[in-house]
């Protein structure tokens, strides 16, 4: 990690001129996305007048208006965001830490999604983006923005087929090599039921959730008010979280403010930071030169960098059998 004497010179030297660039940018593709909004507004506008000479056919222009909208967003500001990922964000990164290499159209693939074991919903639709690999200290890591989803599909009572998609998983999820090969699955989850439910019905909830592995309890009070666990390995599991990784995982939850998924399986932890927001795209309406905001990107990247530090995972107690 750099020292702030570092960071301050090269946020100088690399990032400003970087940014100064795309606020440039910025200010002319702001300027294409006004004009798109006040056309697909006009001509959604224009269904109300038409109404009355085209009567359901009026909704035509309603839905080409909604087209260009949307169509004409994503067109005028592709280029603008591929541009800042390619020389901003990379920038970022190095920041962070010099050791890490940042591939924007690249992420975690479907399998290492599916080797966390965390999310047992069978995945309809899986989309990945600003994968960020490499080896801090000892520990090989990974991380990227996921989300996977789920569809249900219905038909209305006049036959009429609709799909609706559901959100299973959307934020940053992380993945780095534990350096040790587990003989059993390990969850780390969100303890929503006693949250939601008390600790009695919750409890009764936790043991009978289906598709998971047997409940396991531990006794640290302030972690189990957090998390759930779950292990097809119960000695393992308790060997896993000791006393001190416990502490730890518990302090990361609370520093991100977010809920956070752990799985200990074959010889990686993976972690899953929830994130509803796009975490690496840049702002279009507001300038890019305010620092608070360049700070937020830092910051988002050190939240997934940050837990090989905060779960000590560079301290080699065990050794790969």
């Amino acid at each position: 990690m750099r020292t702030p004497e570092e960071l301050k010179e090269y946020y100088d030297r690399e990032l400003m001129p970087a940014l100064k660039e795309v606020e440039a940018r910025r200010k002319s593709v702001l300027l294409s996305v006004l004009a798109v909004v006040a056309v697909g507004f006009a001509v959604m506008a224009s269904t109300f007048i038409l109404a009355p000479f085209l009567g359901c056919l009026a909704v035509i222009p309603f839905l080409g208006g909604a087209l260009i909208l949307g169509g004409g967003y994503h067109y005028v500001t592709r280029g603008y965001i591929r541009d800042f990922k390619a020389n901003v964000m990379v920038k970022v990164i190095r920041l962070v830490d010099e050791g890490l290499t940042y591939a924007p159209a690249a992420g975690m693939t479907e399998s290492v999604y599916a080797d966390s074991r965390l999310f047992p919903s069978h995945v309809d639709r899986y989309s990945c983006e600003d994968k960020v690999s490499g080896v801090i200290g000892k520990t090989a890591v990974e991380f990227s923005e996921v989300h996977s989803e789920y569809k249900t599909e219905h038909r209305d009572s006049k036959g009429r087929q609709h799909t609706e998609w559901h959100t299973i998983f959307k934020g940053l999820f992380f993945a780095a090599d534990f350096n040790k090969n587990f003989n059993g699955l390990t969850l780390v989850l969100p303890d929503t039921a006693q949250n939601w439910f008390g600790e009695a019905l919750g409890s009764f909830l936790q043991s009978h959730n289906i598709g998971r592995p047997d409940l396991v309890k531990l006794e640290d009070p302030e972690f189990e008010k957090l998390f759930v666990v779950y292990g097809s390995d119960q000695v393992e599991a308790r060997y896993i979280l000791s006393p001190s990784l416990m502490e730890r995982m518990t302090s990361y939850r609370k520093k991100t403010g977010r809920k956070v998924h752990f799985s200990f399986n074959k010889s990686k932890i993976y972690v899953a930071i929830s994130c509803d927001e796009n975490l690496f795209e840049p702002r279009i309406f507001r300038t890019m030169l305010d620092l608070s905001i360049v700070k937020k990107y830092i910051d988002d990247v050190k939240l997934a960098v940050e837990i090989v530090d905060d779960l000590n995972l560079n301290r080699r107690i065990w050794g790969k059998e």
